[in-house]
């Protein structure tokens, strides 16, 4: 359902900029369904059709389109750190044939700091985290970065797929932290509801880097607007297809931002979210 509401925001975003789909551009979709070692095949039988330009979703998918061609256009959105992961040469001159949008740091310090807010005691968090995933490694270290001024013990904890789950859920429940935190990764959020429903049998506060989270019953979501991020994808195909080149392309951040708090969450665990939360919510779920 995610990755169907990501393509009807690039569908939306070529709208806008005068693309509809069936009369002056074709859009062909292929979906992982959570399993990275897929996203080979699926950017191989692309490059195969051929397209014009490929447009991927999060860090996994962006690396396997690079692996599979260095000629056509890629422009990426829901990344994080294209420079360190090799995806990009910097942000201003990205090189190469990739662009695009992505997460550049400042929503990792920002969701440790509204958990701080919702819990001033907080002192210490679990994080989820696939080491596969250059982009989930990146966002480990920088929330480690954040946590330390704030005086926040981070905790991570492995999650490589569907045979060590319990493993790391029975981790984090011997640990008793405060609070639990995810990065954002395909596989991470396709254990969305279970992820979930372990936070409320533990009675964790949570943070979350997706709205899927949310929607299943998590505590509080905050980041870059992700449908956002795919309306800005569009103008960047735009531009390609108008004889732009990604190379020259500066990568974007998002610009909008957007927290979502679950109140009913909250009253079922007995806690009280303070009023300046709550105000600055984008969307509280009652």
């Amino acid at each position: 359902a995610n990755d169907l509401s990501n393509l009807e925001a690039l569908r939306a975003g070529l709208r806008e900029v005068g693309y509809v789909e069936g009369q002056n551009i074709a859009i062909e979709a292929r979906w992982a369904e959570g399993r990275s070692e897929r996203l080979p095949q699926l950017a191989a039988e692309l490059v195969r059709l051929p397209v014009d330009i490929l447009c991927t979703a999060g860090s996994l998918a962006s690396g396997a389109a690079k692996q599979a061609t260095t000629t056509i256009p890629i422009v990426f959105a829901n990344v994080a750190f294209p420079d360190q992961s090799g995806l990009v040469a910097s942000y201003p001159r990205p090189g190469g044939n990739l662009t695009g949008v992505a997460f550049i740091g400042p929503e990792y310090g920002k969701r440790l700091e509204l958990l701080r807010e919702a819990h001033p005691r907080l002192s210490r968090v679990a994080l989820i985290y696939n080491p596969d995933n250059p982009g989930s490694v990146l966002a480990l270290k920088e929330t480690q970065r954040w946590a330390t001024p704030l005086g926040v013990r981070l905790e991570p904890h492995k999650f490589r797929g569907p045979h060590d789950f319990e493993q790391v859920l029975a981790a984090i429940a011997g640990k008793r932290p405060d609070a639990l935190m995810t990065t954002a990764d395909p596989l991470i959020a396709s254990y969305s509801t279970p992820i979930v429903d372990f936070v409320a049998k533990h009675r964790l506060l949570s943070m979350y880097p997706g709205r899927e989270f949310v929607d299943a019953g998590g505590l509080m979501f905050y980041g870059g607007s992700v449908p956002e991020m795919y309306r800005r994808a569009a103008v960047y195909v735009d531009r390609i297809l108008k004889g732009s080149k990604p190379s020259d392309l500066p990568v974007e951040q998002p610009t909008k931002f957007d927290m979502v708090i679950n109140l009913k969450t909250a009253k079922a665990f007995g806690l009280t979210i303070p009023q300046s939360l709550l105000l600055r919510a984008d969307e509280i779920i009652q």
